[in-house]
């Protein structure tokens, strides 16, 4: 069964920019690929660098501690086909962001 959180509102995460948010008791990060909202687990998996405050690129956002980079609409690692950090579903209704603890 869903737990969808509320974590921001949509002006909250501008065209191409990242954003933390607490779900729960979760760290998330937020992203705006091209007018779509994405969440992953905030905490990179190297060293616990803050995800939701990298570089986005594109669909690539890059860590600001060591740089390690992951896909953000699927949590792929760029460099490593069997690393993937876990993403969770959002849904956005009317100014709201929402993502889905459940997990």
């Amino acid at each position: 069964m869903a737990n969808w959180v509320r974590v921001a509102s949509v002006q909250d995460v501008g065209i191409g920019t990242a954003r933390e948010a607490i779900a729960g008791e979760r760290i998330v990060a937020l992203y705006n690929v091209e007018g779509q909202i994405h969440a992953m687990e905030a905490l990179c998996p190297h060293q616990g660098g803050p995800l939701g405050q990298g570089k986005l690129n594109g669909r690539v956002v890059t860590c600001p501690w060591h740089g390690w980079q992951f896909d953000v609409t699927t949590g792929q690692h760029q460099a490593n086909p069997r690393l993937r950090q876990p993403c969770l579903p959002v849904k956005v209704e009317g100014d709201d962001i929402f993502v889905d603890v459940s997990e």
